[in-house]
């Protein structure tokens, strides 16, 4: 329950498989979760020239696109309202059904192919494990397969998103990873679900998850952290530009001034799209704190001290229940943590991390058959 401060000890890389039993056909096996201890992790140390939050922000946003060959297989995913999004599912040669499964979900403006997002799933590929990067509604290969945006509180697309994986291994335990608005996503689903998740969801982690939206909102109207208000504005207008060919729903609004904050943004775009009444009425509901108290799967949210976007007091203040783990960092920004060489093999020290938590055994989740149990 209380916040862990990172060991210096190296997180033990074991199994990517995890304990349960196999279905006979019979009724679905159910999960009895329990409340566990996560493995320990490396101390990140910063690269010697980012050596504050903001370096590491910048800096892990504008890291090079890796080398990749897209070898990914696209499952496009029914929603409830009659639209779509697209899995990219990731597939080793090796992996054979009951092999872990793991769901990545992006941030705000990202995609399957967003730096972290590739790198990441290349590192969990290359260990035999079946990766599945999911972009959110309207974004990436489902542009067209949408006519309003995704956003922080689409928790339900997450919802079909696992339904989709648990329909193509029903025998694989699955871990969902969610990085900055992913990770809201993934709390408010968690919250929503309590002890009915997915019987194969046997983890999550959440990396500097905006759990009180409208709080990070105003952080980044400061005069220090305006850079990164223009920068989503920016991002998410060059969204709309693309969307306008396919999107009818975009023709119902005036954009001929353009946003000029995400705030703005949100009340002018994202709220009437989604439903909501206004920016705030959107950030009210969709945002995941006051859902961490009822979490019932093994849950991990790491952040940093220094994330300029996400303040840590944010986390560390909201209750949670006693299935969330919260550690924090001393550095690494927003999603940054770009680290010293020597302790990986490269300087992403984030990415290695997400590999030790999705192959690490997990020994809080049993499978059984009997429903009283």
């Amino acid at each position: 329950m209380n916040a862990i401060p990172m060991s210096a000890e190296t997180a033990a890389r074991q199994s990517a498989s995890s304990s349960r039993e196999p279905h006979d056909g019979g009724e679905p096996a159910r999960s009895v979760r329990r409340p566990r201890e996560f493995p320990s992790f490396p101390e990140f140390r910063p690269h010697p020239l980012l050596r504050n939050g903001h370096l590491q922000t910048i800096a892990g946003a504008y890291a090079p696109l890796p080398r990749h060959v897209y070898r990914a297989e696209r499952r496009v995913v029914d929603l409830l309202d009659g639209e779509q999004l697209v899995l990219h599912d990731d597939r080793p040669v090796e992996w054979r059904p009951g092999d872990r499964c793991v769901l990545l979900l992006h941030g705000l403006g990202g995609g399957y192919h967003s730096p972290y997002m590739i790198r990441t799933a290349e590192k969990l590929r290359a260990r035999g494990l079946r990766v599945f990067r999911m972009d959110m509604r309207g974004h990436g290969a489902g542009l067209r397969l949408a006519q309003s945006p995704g956003h922080a509180g689409r928790s339900e697309d997450a919802a079909a998103a696992i339904a989709k994986i648990a329909e193509l291994g029903p025998d694989s335990p699955i871990a969902i990873a969610g990085v900055s608005l992913g990770g809201n996503i993934l709390l408010k689903w968690l919250g929503e679900v309590g002890v009915a998740a997915h019987p194969q969801v046997d983890r999550a982690l959440a990396v500097a998850p905006p759990i009180d939206l409208l709080a990070c909102c105003q952080l980044i109207q400061r005069p220090r952290s305006r850079l990164y208000d223009r920068a989503f504005v920016r991002t998410l207008m060059r969204q709309v530009a693309e969307r306008r060919e396919h999107w009818t729903s975009l023709a119902t609004l005036d954009l001929r001034q353009p946003p000029r904050s995400l705030f703005e943004f949100d009340n002018r775009v994202t709220a009437p799209l989604s439903g909501f009444r206004d920016a705030e009425h959107y950030y009210a509901m969709a945002s995941a704190a006051s859902r961490l108290a009822t979490i019932a799967v093994p849950t991990l949210i790491l952040a940093a001290a220094d994330d300029p976007l996400v303040p840590p007091g944010m986390l560390e203040s909201a209750p949670r229940s006693e299935f969330v783990t919260l550690r924090i960092t001393a550095h690494g920004g927003h999603v940054g943590y770009i680290g010293r060489r020597g302790v990986d093999p490269d300087r992403h020290w984030l990415d290695w991390r997400i590999v030790d938590w999705a192959t690490e055994r997990c020994l809080a989740t049993e499978f059984t058959k009997d429903s009283e149990q």
